[in-house]
């Protein structure tokens, strides 16, 4: 057949040249990555099906088992955020009518509990306020009463700067039959994680945050437990796209005979590759004193500016995302954030979900986290302070 005319013309803003503005990126993520990283994401492409994606493959399985800390041999990266990671891990081990217990703290934990209600669970949650963590007596006394097959923790909580303690909790799971699910999206390579030390059954991160990679390639282990969860499923895995009886084949788990399942992002895997490869250099005992340096370097210039944190205990704040509370006489938060942006090219990130309005954060995570970014980001926060009051003044 003829090449027919088309009937609509492409629109002036596809012709234009693509114009990115030079931001430093201090919210709660993405961050900004290393130039190892951003090399890494612009190098040829090859095949999703290639040999020499294989083997990067099997490296990035290599770096995550040492930033995991665990021997798990089903630990790969799903294509996608972190949301991805989090219905990964929710949809291959929980089937219609098993129960669900949430540790919810922020929007993280308000997340976990609508995926787990969509895979048809009977989810309760324990409930506390932005910036507060579980007991170990309250986490015991909820397995007791709920008797849950999958307990939900988010390790760094960034709509309230809080990080949840972790050891101790895999014991009691393991001693009541359930599993431990556990978010480390903001937390991974910032905070001590010890996946298998701590009894930990499935975890999740995002590349996009500490790990310093483009978004789009999300970290995710399982260990023994889970898996024997999953092979005694009685029902299909709800999610095709997510399912790991499928992607444990693509990725070659057990020397598995590798099977496409779906067109990997080749490009976010390789800068995932190469930002695991950094931690690996670095270490994660340097990147852990890095990052609680760098956080406390910031909490006393916040405080000398005023300004009060959301988490009063110092040994619950989060390293990589601080919450300030919004003083009283701000009357328009948003305009320091705006102010920050327009001005320092700094992003200071308002409250999410529960913390909206409430509080904004500052995230120094990976690459970023440096004392030369405390320091802008506290002239930042000084001079959008002044201005704000200043407008209110008239």
């Amino acid at each position: 057949m003829e090449i027919p005319e088309v009937e609509y013309k492409p629109s002036p803003l596809i012709l234009k040249p693509m114009e990115v503005p030079v931001r430093l990126l201090l919210g709660p993520g993405p961050s900004n990555p290393h130039p190892r990283v951003q090399r890494a994401s612009g190098t040829q492409l090859v095949g999703h099906l290639h040999p020499e994606f294989y083997a990067i493959m099997d490296e990035i399985q290599a770096g995550l088992k040492y930033a995991f800390q665990t021997e798990n041999s089903l630990t790969l990266a799903v294509d996608g955020s972190g949301h991805a990671a989090m219905e990964a891990a929710i949809v291959n081990v929980v089937e219609p009518g098993e129960k669900v217990l949430i540790l919810e703290n922020g929007i993280w934990g308000e997340r976990a509990r609508e995926i787990a209600e969509r895979c048809g669970a009977d989810v309760n949650s324990l409930v506390l306020p932005i910036g507060e963590v579980f007991t170990l007596p309250a986490i015991e006394e909820g397995l007791r009463v709920y008797h849950p097959r999958l307990l939900f923790a988010c390790h760094g909580e960034t709509s309230g700067g809080v990080a949840q303690p972790l050891e101790g909790i895999g014991e009691l799971c393991a001693s009541h039959g359930c599993l431990l699910l556990v978010d480390t999206v903001a937390s991974l390579g910032g905070e001590p994680f010890l996946m298998d030390k701590w009894k930990v059954d499935i975890v999740y991160c995002g590349s996009q945050k500490v790990l310093g990679a483009p978004p789009g390639a999300s970290p995710i282990s399982f260990g023994p437990r889970a898996r024997a969860k999953m092979v005694s499923r009685k029902t299909k895995v709800q999610s095709f796209y997510f399912d790991m009886n499928w992607l444990m084949k693509y990725w070659a788990v057990d020397g598995a005979t590798r099977v496409y399942h779906h067109t990997a992002s080749v490009s976010t895997f390789y800068g995932l590759r190469e930002s695991l490869s950094l931690l690996a250099e670095q270490g994660l005992e340097a990147s852990w004193s890095k990052h609680k340096r760098n956080a406390e370097l910031l909490w006393e210039g916040l405080e000398k500016l005023g300004l009060e944190l959301l988490v009063k205990d110092k040994s619950k704040r989060l390293h990589t995302v601080t919450a300030i509370k919004v003083p009283e006489d701000i009357k328009d938060w948003k305009e320091l954030i705006t102010y920050a942006m327009k001005t320092h090219c700094v992003e200071i990130a308002g409250g999410l979900g529960p913390s909206y309005g409430k509080i904004w954060r500052i995230g120094l995570l990976g690459y970023n986290s440096t004392p030369e970014n405390v320091q802008k980001a506290l002239a930042a926060m000084k001079d959008g302070l002044e201005h704000c009051r200043s407008l209110q003044q008239g």
